[in-house]
């Protein structure tokens, strides 16, 4: 996750200051990847693709205003997740929304999936953004917990980095993985 225009990506590629994640090599320009539409933003995204110099691995370089593997804004997908904790169900999430059922009852199961996961990776955030951070708030579900501790973290950030949309936050922290698919484990046996 890099970014919020391409005019930034690109600069910070020419700079060299993008590294590859698993061997930290500098990532050089390597065209782009397929132009798409993404639910929740005015324009066509067109994301960057980059080349590690190290490795040789080719990544694509997604803007924090989305999430990896998703066709709609992380905004957009936030307000299904506020909503969900708010006690709305998934048929008139995505009525508001205008997106299908299936799409927003999706984002909600992956998302309670890793919700404690979330939730413990933003509270160590928020501590460390803010050594005194305002008092966690328990709600009724887990999911609830991840988004009070998420949105703390923002506003943190926000305190001490100046003003980002808290999606576009939590998307930067988890790399456009918030609805990711759940680590594998150490293996068994």
């Amino acid at each position: 996750m890099v970014g919020t225009s391409a005019g930034q990506v690109e600069r910070l590629l020419v700079e060299g200051r993008l590294l590859c994640p698993p061997c930290g090599g500098v990532l050089i320009r390597w065209g782009h990847a397929r132009e798409r539409s993404v639910r929740g933003l005015a324009d066509r995204l067109r994301p960057r693709r980059a080349r590690c110099s190290g490795c040789a691995r080719t990544h694509v370089l997604l803007p924090v205003s989305v999430l990896a593997r998703r066709a709609d804004a992380v905004a957009v997908i936030g307000a299904a997740l506020v909503a969900r904790a708010q006690g709305r169900g998934h048929r008139p999430i995505a009525a508001e929304l205008g997106v299908p059922e299936c799409t927003v009852r999706g984002w909600l199961r992956r998302f309670s999936t890793r919700a404690r996961e979330w939730r413990d990776r933003f509270t160590v955030l928020l501590v460390d953004l803010d050594p005194d951070p305002a008092a966690v708030l328990p709600r009724s579900c887990l999911l609830g917990d991840a988004l009070e501790v998420i949105g703390l973290a923002a506003a943190a950030a926000v305190r001490r980095f100046g003003p980002r949309p808290p999606w576009q936050f939590a998307s930067a922290v988890s790399g456009g993985l918030l609805l990711g698919p759940v680590p594998a484990g150490p293996a068994l046996g």
